[in-house]
């Protein structure tokens, strides 16, 4: 009979003996068999959200699920959900990640967390073990956000579900809304149960691949994730006057072109000062107008991408965009636009003490050095999570710090180690 442990010792020991279940062989087929779904030739996925494939993967899931003995459920967002029951009705823990990509990524940005979570829960069969608290896994819906803008809907949606209403107007390309995307995606699980929206969780941890360079540099297998980046978005519109480029001189022209670029590099020189400050720059949108070969650019739109752990680096860099527009020496005018602004987030610390003695203990049995502590310079579902329960990440290296190509690998001891990592995590959660 299996037997239900609530002290902290025996927390503990549930949740060495679940980290000591996880199977790699069943890990990495589970991993491969998924990327079927888009799989490209080149070793890619192309998987966009709502799209059929992607349809068809969590059909998939649902099934692996069932197969798992787990609770299915899904949400107006259309976010699924696979539920392990646990011995008290208490509030359960979560993990999961997405399964949607890019127009071509690779087959672990978001899937291997959710795999991940799966794994999980037939390592808990095998084990015999049962927990105090459900556990459940979630694949949460267009985290990328390629096919419909903004990403992370599904997350933020269930974290404030009034956000639904607006995502369900986005259009893509193809002027499909999200809405009608949404409904199509509904209808097909129709035999998956709905869940209410705002149900209580006890806690979150979210399994990731790096998509960066830190931890494989520093040749470490799991990173204990400090918290996300601060973020900031703006959109700088330099209107200036298109005019002959033969027959204009320098000295009469109003250029757009000449004054974004001379705002683009005082950011640049800006970023080089804060260089101490980890600060990212990216100017990653341009669109000129009339954007001829022999006409002076009237018009110039570019995008600004901020992002810093510490926002009052953020702040610095803000004051410094507001006074180079507005004393741009010119003939135009210059207008600038916050669209998007997220503050940092920091995972609470008991969180990060619980992950680092779980990826301690994975990485010392590997003969790994200690996880390393970091913070991501990505966005992630546990961002949103993170204002809704108790909320961790942990990750695995990235080879080359490549993602979002279909190049994107990580090696299998190390999905290993992130599996065995939140095995325990969850159990010593759930068990308490």
């Amino acid at each position: 009979m299996m037997q239900v442990h609530t002290s902290n010792t025996a927390a503990t020991q549930l949740a060495e003996q679940a980290q000591d279940s996880i199977n790699n062989e069943r890990l990495q087929k589970a991993i491969a068999a998924l990327a079927q779904f888009g799989g490209r030739d080149d070793g890619g996925v192309a998987r966009e959200t709502l799209t059929p494939i992607d349809l068809a993967s969590r059909r998939h899931l649902i099934e692996l699920a069932r197969s798992l003995g787990c609770e299915v459920e899904i949400d107006e967002c259309a976010n699924l959900f696979f539920r392990r029951p646990g011995s008290t009705d208490l509030p359960p823990v979560l993990t999961g990640s997405h399964g949607d990509t890019q127009p071509v990524g690779g087959k672990l940005d978001g899937a291997y967390g959710v795999i991940a979570g799966l794994e999980v829960i037939a390592a808990l069969n095998d084990a015999g073990i049962t927990t105090r608290r459900a556990i459940e896994v979630v694949a949460w819906t267009n985290e990328e956000g390629s096919r419909f803008g903004p990403g992370a809907m599904g997350s933020s949606a269930y974290v404030e579900p009034e956000r639904l209403t607006a995502y369900r107007a986005v259009l893509d390309k193809d002027q499909i809304s999200f809405g009608a995307a949404l409904d199509a995606c509904l209808a097909e699980a129709s035999d998956v149960s709905r869940r209410a929206p705002l149900r209580p969780l006890d806690s979150c941890v979210e399994l990731h691949i790096e998509q960066g360079p830190v931890l494989e540099r520093a040749g470490a297998g799991l990173g204990v994730v400090d918290g996300i980046q601060s973020v900031r978005w703006f959109r700088v519109v330099c209107n200036g006057m298109a005019a002959h480029a033969g027959t204009t001189p320098m000295d009469k022209r109003s250029d757009a072109m000449a004054a974004a670029v001379g705002i683009a590099q005082q950011l640049y020189a800006h970023a080089a000062q804060e260089a101490a400050s980890n600060v990212r720059l990216t100017l990653g949108r341009w669109q000129v107008g009339p954007n001829s070969v022999n006409t002076i650019p009237g018009t110039v739109e570019f995008t600004i991408d901020m992002r810093c752990v510490d926002a009052s680096v953020l702040d610095r860099f803000e004051q410094l965009l507001h006074r180079a527009t507005a004393d741009f020496p010119w003939r135009g005018n210059i207008t600038v636009e916050c669209f998007f602004s997220r503050a940092p987030t920091h995972f609470p610390q008991a969180m990060l003490t619980l992950i680092e003695r779980a990826c301690t203990r994975a990485s010392a049995q590997a003969g790994r050095p200690a996880p390393l502590h970091l913070t991501s310079g990505a966005f992630h579902d546990a961002m949103y999570l993170a204002d809704y329960c108790p909320t961790a990440m942990i990750f695995v290296p990235s080879k080359g710090g490549i993602s979002h190509n279909a190049a994107e690998e990580t090696a299998p001891e190390d999905l290993l180690l992130g599996a065995q990592a939140l095995a325990y995590t969850l159990v010593e959660l759930a068990s308490r």
